[in-house]
Order: structure tokens, then sequence, then C-alpha cells
């Protein structure tokens, strides 16, 4: 425990690997990356770099004295600077070159850029396991019939693995956000204070072409393949507003499926997985909450909400720059990376474990299903020669008098009193076939196949898996 605030994303739900992502040593070591790459650039293309403030460079890329950055700092007030300082202490014959035509920006958004970009693969790895999880989950429970929902009202039944693909649907659709996202990620490159390349302009004497290459090099050197055709001093902000909202769109997807469960769960047709010495309640020791289900709707409200910061700052750029974005950003993103980490994680965990109570899914099914099978009755009586208009009021009235019984805390009677009317000309026993489930299902096993079918590229060689949650 510490006597200071500390993010909850970080002491409770995130990841250890998208919590060294964006840590510190990460971030800065970046940085030092960044610089060293840039040296190798200019050296190569002809400035006044040597070999010998390369390799000291490349030697202290780890080795970040924090307190001598916070010091300088808070003496200067400019993090890059203070950075640029620490690093030259422990590079002194380097020190004069690091950083050289460079602007902040260079290190802080390409950083990143290179951040953002392995934290949405992750992310993506991620929630390919999700996706493997329920497509096991879909296929065993494909053909199970179940009573379906509108407006969480009964209506016709699907099946169990059915709904499953519903929320499958969802996630596969995450994936082609996440990998627009990524195919739109360019590297910001060493541009300048505007963009202009005026700097290098100047140290490279108006050669166009060197600069062109100095920035493919740096590029590559941190495996993109692009820069940006044109920036002001810092990359496009649009690229984090795509990027907070295909993180967003995975939220969507887990609140969906998750309160899904919960509903399912109140009605004990479905539940999360439940540990075994697990307290639901400090009050009701009987309870068991679906708390995993709950932490990720109210974990997605909160990424739903941060989406918002990345339009609002992208909007606001104030020609080539402005610093209103920074201090936004240093939160929102960060922040939106681990909290998406922690409701896949969740979500792996949910989705590995949902256990089906197959007798209540049954019961529940059963109490509806003769509303649901009176048009297939009331038309095979019309066949054997009923009157429809007749056959249709002896529902009718039948219907209401079930249900008031039904109202009155009383089981559903209505298939009984519907044997007892000599207008169907129907046996108890046929009346009892008609009633099979599986004959109200449509073509939901064969949705979920074809479905599974198609999915099956995108996860093949995905193990399922389920994610340890911390607490």
């Amino acid at each position: 425990m510490t006597n200071k605030y500390e993010s909850p994303l970080s002491s409770r739900y995130a990841s250890d690997y998208m919590l060294g992502l964006f840590s510190s040593d990460t971030r800065y070591q970046t940085w030092r990356r960044l610089w060293v790459s840039l040296a190798k650039q200019e050296m190569k293309l002809g400035l006044p770099v040597t070999e010998e403030q390369v390799a000291e460079l490349e030697a202290h890329i780890t080795d970040i004295d924090y307190e001598v950055v916070r010091l300088r700092e808070k003496e200067v007030r400019h993090d890059v600077m203070a950075h640029v300082y620490a690093y030259g202490i422990v590079a002194p014959s380097a020190a004069g070159i690091i950083h050289l035509g460079a602007t902040s920006c260079y290190v802080t958004d390409n950083a990143d850029l290179v951040i953002y970009r392995d934290a949405l693969k992750y992310i993506r790895a991620e929630l390919l396991k999700v996706i493997a999880n329920l497509a096991k989950f879909a296929d065993e429970y494909k053909a199970m019939p179940a009573l379906g929902y509108t407006h969480y009202q009964p209506a016709q039944p699907v099946t169990i693995g059915k709904r499953a693909t519903l929320w499958m649907q969802d996630f596969v659709s995450d994936i082609g956000e996440i990998d627009f996202a990524l195919e739109n990620i360019k590297f910001l490159g060493c541009r300048g204070t505007t963009g202009t390349e005026a700097s290098f302009m100047d140290l490279f004497e108006g050669d166009e072409a060197k600069i062109d290459e100095m920035n493919r090099g740096i590029a590559a050197d941190f495996g993109f393949t692009e820069c940006f055709d044109v920036c002001g001093q810092t990359y496009p902000r649009k690229v984090d507003s795509r990027i907070l909202n295909a993180l967003s769109s995975v939220a969507q997807s887990c609140y969906r499926m998750a309160n899904d469960i919960r509903l399912l769960q109140h009605d004990r047709q479905v539940e999360e997985p439940f540990a075994k010495n697990q307290i639901g309640s400090s009050a009701m020791a009987y309870k068991r909450n679906p708390m995993r289900c709950e932490r990720i709707c109210s974990l997605a409200r909160y990424l739903m909400a941060d989406a918002a910061n990345a339009p609002m700052t992208a909007s606001v750029q104030w020609m080539e720059r402005t610093l209103d974005d920074s201090a936004n950003r240093r939160i929102s993103m960060p922040e939106g990376f681990l909290c998406a980490d922690a409701i896949i994680r969740l979500a792996q965990n949910v989705t590995d474990g949902i256990h089906v109570n197959e007798k209540i899914v049954e019961k529940t099914l059963r109490e509806f299903l003769p509303f649901m099978a009176t048009e297939n009755l009331l038309m095979e009586a019309v066949k054997r020669g009923g009157d429809r208009q007749e056959l249709h009021e002896v529902i009718r009235r039948c219907s209401m008098e079930a249900t008031a019984k039904m109202k009155n805390g009383e089981e559903c009677d209505l298939m009984d009193r519907l044997m007892k009317e000599e207008a169907f000309q129907l046996s108890s026993d046929e009346i009892r076939d008609i009633l099979r489930p599986e004959l109200y299902i449509g073509r939901c096993p064969q949705q979920v196949e074809q479905f599974l079918a198609k999915v099956a590229p995108l996860i093949e060689g995905v193990e399922e898996e389920s994610a340890e949650i911390n607490l």
C-alpha cells in the first residue's frame, strides 16, 4: 500500500504487459532509441556525428537517472530538455549532438506512435482469445433451444449458441476497427517545429533527398514503412481519435455481452464463473453476484466516456500545434489502453467459464413455449378440417385464462386447456409432439455453423484462454 493515490487500472485491473508498455522506462527508453536512430542517420548522411558518439548513446539507453531528470525539469520546466541533459551526462562525448535538428515532438510523438501501435497489436491478440472462447462455447450449444427475448420480453426461441454468435459478431467487427487503426498509423519522423523540415534543409544544405532518406531510415528502425505525408509539429491527432474509437468499440461489445449475461444470470439460466471460496455479498451469504460482468460494464462506461477526449483534442489543434492536448493525452490515451486491456482480460475470464444451467433453460422455455406454439397448433387443426376463426377464438380465450393464472403465481396450463377443447381434434400426444422446442429454433444451428466457418480463419491457431483477474 502507498500513501499516495494510485490508479486502480494499475493496482487492480490491467495486465503486466500493458503496465510495462506504458511505463516511464518504456517511454523514455524509446526516446533514447529515437535519439540514437536520429544520430545514426545523420552520421550516415554526412553530418558531423561520429561512430564513437553513436556507440556511446547506444550504450546508455536503459540507465536513466530519473532523479537527475526530475531536478533538471524543475529548473528548466521542460521534460524533453531535462532528458536530453540527463542523457548527455552519461554519454558526454555525444552530448553536443543529441537531438540535433529535432524538436520535442520528434521523441514525444514518435514514441507515442510506437507504443500505441504495439498496444493495439496486443489488444487485438487478446481480443482474438475472447472470440476463440466464444467459438468453442457457441459450437457446444449451437442446437440447445432457449427462450428468445425482444424488449426483454419472451419471444421466439433461439439457441444458446446462436446468442453467443451475436456477441462474437460484434467482436469480429471490433477486430476490423483495430485493423483499420493499425493500417493508418504512420510515423511522424523528424519534421521540425512546424513540420516544414526547415532545420534539416539547413543541416543538409538543401539536399531534400537526404531529408527523405533520413526519415525513411528512422521510420524503418521502428518498424514503420511510411511517414505522414504532411504534418504540423505533431502527428495528426485524428490518429488518437481513431484509436480511442476502436477501443471504445471493444468496450461497447464487451458491455453488451456482459449485460446479457447479467440478465440471464438473474434468471439463473447462464452464470459467469464463480470461484469456490468467492463471497457474493458481505450480508447475504447465499448470493452469487455477477461481479465480473458488472466490472466489465463499469469499466466499459469509463472507456466509452474516455474516447470523447480524442475528438475534442483533434478539433482544436490551432494551425500547426497547441499544447492544450498534452496534459489530456498523457491521461486519456494510456488510461484508454489500460482500461481496454482490463475489460478484455475480464471478458477472457468470463467467456472461458460460462456455465449454462440447462434444466433452468429448458424450464424457462417450456413455460412460454405453449403460447408460441399456438400458431402451429392452429395450422394443424385447420388441416384436419377445423374452422380457423373458431380455433383462433378458442386460443385467445384459453390464453387469457392461462395468463391470468400465471399472473396469480400459478403454473401455465394453456396446453391442458387446449387439450380439452373439442374444436382442436388433436390428442394430447399430438399436441406434445408439436411442443418439441427444436421445432421453433429455425436455422439457429446452421447459422452458428456457417458463422463459425467464416470466423475460423481469423482465430486459427488462437488458444482459448482465461485470464487471471487480480481481485
